[in-house]
């Protein structure tokens, strides 16, 4: 095994890119919320972009490495240290063995994602180790003294120096990224290219996400879709890898009639009884009874992954 799990920190999960299309057998896509980010700590790293690594929740895990590897952490923004030192984010960074890596409690953004050098080694259900926490499928989250094993490193995945990438700092040749926004734009020789470095969003500032009209818009009177979309929501602290659940003015349904549960997608809307809107997100439920007033735009979910509770959002649509 290469890693021991000394930590594991509020909440974390081994999660890759999801399990897409099995609502049929009850299984929401799982994955990692913000998607963007896990893709660009595993090609920092040299990996393909959808192999698993770690969704780390408000930091406080601590690893120790039995083996050498590189690692990369992309995401949240905090201290994250390596034997006491901190290390640079959005950037591979060799590590030796009997080294400790520690998260601090981010300071922007909500979860940090770990990738090492060859993935982390979970078994694999439907093609994905994601860990889905409303079915309870794919691996449990971590506890102390848990050993994690890394894949075996595939050649011919590594970054390669290409036009307008940005040489690292840590010794590691091909792996740079600087740290603004759109920078460490580098070519793979798997033909992958790295996303833009996204900042991970300030606690203080409101999100915004692109929706469109859901299938059940018409169950609402037009005055509730103006109030989706013109006022600020706050984001409630019961929001979770299920759904992120929304305070705000309630929207008013005009239609009452029962609705015979149907098949949900990722970011659909739905308005319950309340008013308030949840937004599903990754671990969500494949079918509901409550209307979906909206559907916000995939691209856009990853920063939902990253709003921490109290956060404002808004909608364009």
């Amino acid at each position: 095994m290469g890693i021991v799990v000394v930590n594991p920190g509020a909440l974390t999960l081994v999660e890759d890119l999801g399990r897409q299309g099995w609502a049929s057998l009850g299984l929401s896509p799982s994955g990692a919320l913000d998607r963007q980010s896990l893709r660009l700590a595993n090609l920092l790293v040299g990996n393909p972009a959808g192999v698993a690594g770690l969704e780390i929740l408000l930091g406080g895990l601590r690893l120790r490495f039995v083996t050498a590897s590189t690692v990369a952490v992309a995401g949240a923004e905090g201290i994250v240290t390596l034997n006491g030192a901190e290390i640079p984010l959005n950037q591979a960074v060799r590590v030796a063995p009997g080294a400790v890596l520690d998260f601090g409690a981010p300071l922007f953004g909500l979860r940090y994602y770990l990738a090492v050098q060859g993935g982390v080694d979970a078994p694999k259900l439907l093609g994905s180790s994601s860990t889905d926490m409303l079915s309870g499928e794919g691996p449990a989250p971590l506890t102390s003294g848990e050993q994690l094993g890394i894949g075996r490193v595939s050649a011919g995945n590594g970054l390669v120096p290409g036009k307008g990438s940005v040489p690292g700092t840590d010794s590691v040749p091909g792996h740079g990224a600087g740290s603004g926004a759109g920078a460490g734009i580098g070519i793979l020789n798997n033909a992958h290219v790295l996303p833009a470095i996204r900042r991970a969003p300030d606690p203080g500032r409101a999100i915004t996400a692109r929706v469109d009209r859901g299938p059940r818009a018409d169950w609402f009177d037009e005055d509730s879709w103006r109030r989706l979309i013109s006022q600020e929501w706050t984001l409630s602290p019961d929001s979770n890898r299920i759904g992120a659940r929304l305070l705000g003015r309630p929207l008013t349904q005009t239609r009452l009639e029962e609705l015979p549960s149907e098949g949900m997608v990722l970011g659909a809307l739905q308005v319950p009884p309340s008013g308030l809107p949840t937004v599903f997100l990754a671990d969500h439920p494949v079918t509901g009874g409550y209307p979906v007033i909206a559907v916000v735009r995939r691209t856009d979910l990853d920063l939902l992954g990253q709003a921490r509770p109290g956060q404002r959002i808004r909608f364009l649509g």
